[in-house]
């Protein structure tokens, strides 16, 4: 393959032979033919070509996919700028016109367009943007952020909007109105091509959302919010007389208030703020007061811990802090809803699981510290916990016995398989499959579906068929499945069978032993439960 002098890092190259990071590390260590670096000093870059054919003489994955190659010359083009990179080709596509790029990268955006569509492609390459670090939200949080607002109907707002993740994954009940604005132009052109792409009504600026507001008389009926954390310099002298402070005046080091703040300012009454914040926000001395007042003001909702992993730039959970405006015949609340999902789903939030949240009276958080921690306040439940550690237990022995009857008994195999490999392309070009964007379907019977799906989530299939956001793409056609007799095939779609439904048990077991640990420690700390006396 053609890879045109593209240069690649070590975190591509994990993507790429669908391993980790640390493995690539160790090929580097213990194979003194591994490619060497070819620039980039402490960011080591390799060349693509020697890399694929490395992994191609080592019997490894090297098929490279066309996104790949792609992001590779906008990033040889572009360096650091790769916002502005795809807005290009967001922008190009829109206009019909990818003549600026070599013959190549035009025939590779072609395909892939053609194979999904250009709202996917272009959704791809941020994905991308997104996984390779940096402020960006990801596309996890976003779509916890969009399961805690829930549907709506009318505006959603987003001061600080970057490429668009969380105003594209809000779930509008009925006709929807996008506004946007963020300090970066390139992030609002990618935001604003993306929207054209997909037909959405938007309406973005570029500017300082703090210090030069572009949608001053803005009233939405949600507020979403993943602001940048840590900014001293957020304007505060400048500001101390704007009406935005409702809730006091927040200090040069609790800007995350400010954007609280601004938010709020933004939405109408009866609509809702859902925003990002960093766990310190819940109880750092300095924004006691700020705190306080949203709580003895009854704006605050509820607040939600999120597991790590959610954030692309670190590995610290964050807190959702959820903030309605009242009308005016609504009452305070007398409560705030404090919600532990660190060591949970937040896919689950509909269905909390019993222990992981608690509604706490106002009067009991307007204390000295006026901490906003959910951890501290459920830890402290000590109701019934015995029961449900023991109802717990029990559950988890019983999904135990269930795994190791469905994991299916397996031989040694030779360490190969033999006959010839049939692409996925070729058996669609054939009318033996059918092919969707996540799977395919045999319509033959000379195909047992289970045994092609099974193969489909093998390794090396997945690395071909995978974008960074974890979702199948275009290249799902290069998968790969071996040549075998129908009879063959179905005792191979027989053990895949039993590993899905291992799997889903295993996954079950996880979430029951986590629950289990947490309700464990969480008794043990707080009295509720003692460990037994040895015999």
């Amino acid at each position: 393959m053609d890879t045109d002098g593209t240069l690649i890092s070590a975190a591509e190259v994990a993507r790429l032979a669908g391993v980790t990071r640390a493995a690539v590390s160790n090929w580097r260590r213990r194979h003194a033919d591994f490619p060497e670096a070819v620039g980039g000093g402490r960011n080591a870059l390799f060349a693509l070509s020697e890399v694929t054919g490395w992994l191609e003489r080592q019997r490894k994955s090297s098929d490279v996919s066309d996104e790949v190659l792609v992001w590779q010359t906008l990033r040889a083009s572009r360096g650091d700028d790769m916002v502005a990179g795809i807005a290009e080709v967001a922008e190009m596509f829109l206009d019909g016109d990818l003549d600026c790029f070599d013959e190549s990268t035009r025939l590779r955006l072609r395909r892939m367009a053609e194979q999904s569509s250009p709202a996917d492609v272009v959704s791809g390459l941020t994905d991308r943007l997104v996984s390779s670090g940096g402020s960006h939200t990801t596309r996890q949080l976003a779509r916890a952020v969009a399961r805690i607002a829930g549907n709506f109907s009318g505006t959603v707002f987003d001061p600080a909007c970057g490429p668009g993740a969380l105003l594209l994954a809000m779930e509008p009940a009925g006709p929807a109105k996008l506004v946007g604005q963020d300090i970066n132009p390139a992030a609002v052109r990618l935001l604003q091509a993306r929207c054209a792409l997909l037909g959405l009504d938007l309406d973005a600026e570029a500017a300082d959302s703090l210090q030069r507001d572009a949608w001053p008389e803005v009233r939405a009926e949600l507020v979403v919010c993943d602001p940048p954390v840590g900014l001293i310099d957020w304007g505060r002298d400048d500001l101390l007389l704007d009406a935005r402070w409702e809730f006091g005046l927040p200090t040069k080091a609790e800007g995350e208030l400010a954007w609280l703040q601004h938010c709020y300012a933004h939405v109408a009454p009866g609509g809702r703020v859902v925003m990002v914040m960093p766990p310190s926000v819940a109880y750092r001395r300095a924004g006691k007061r700020i705190r306080a007042e949203l709580v003895r003001r009854g704006v605050l909702e509820q607040i939600i811990a999120l597991p790590a992993g959610m954030v692309s730039s670190h590995q610290q959970p964050v807190h959702v802090w959820v903030l309605a405006k009242p009308t005016g015949q609504q009452r305070s609340a007398a409560t705030v809803r404090m919600v532990d999902l660190t060591n949970g789903d937040p896919m689950d939030l509909p269905e909390l699981v019993a222990g992981r949240s608690v509604d706490v009276p106002v009067i009991d958080l307007l204390d000295e510290a006026v901490d906003l921690t959910p951890s501290a306040y459920l830890t402290n439940r000590q109701d019934d916990q015995a029961i449900q550690y023991s109802d717990a237990r029990e559950s988890l022995l019983a999904a135990l016995d269930q795994i190791r009857d469905l994991v299916p008994r397996l031989s040694p195999g030779s360490g190969s398989i033999d006959g010839g490999v049939l692409r996925l392309s070729d058996l669609a070009r054939a009318g033996i499959v059918e092919i969707t964007d996540r799977t395919a379907t045999s319509v033959s019977d000379q195909l047992d579906t289970d045994f092609l799906r099974g193969f489909l989530r093998s390794s090396s299939n997945m690395s071909r068929s995978t974008s960074a956001s974890g979702t199948y793409r275009a290249d799902v056609r290069g998968s790969r499945v071996p040549q075998m007799g129908i009879d063959e095939q179905r005792r191979y779609a027989e053990a895949f069978r039993a590993l899905d439904s291992a799997e889903a048990a295993m996954r079950e077991l996880s979430r029951i032993g986590m629950d289990l640990i947490n309700l464990a420690r969480d008794g043990l700390t707080s009295g509720a439960l003692s460990p037994e006396q040895r015999k």
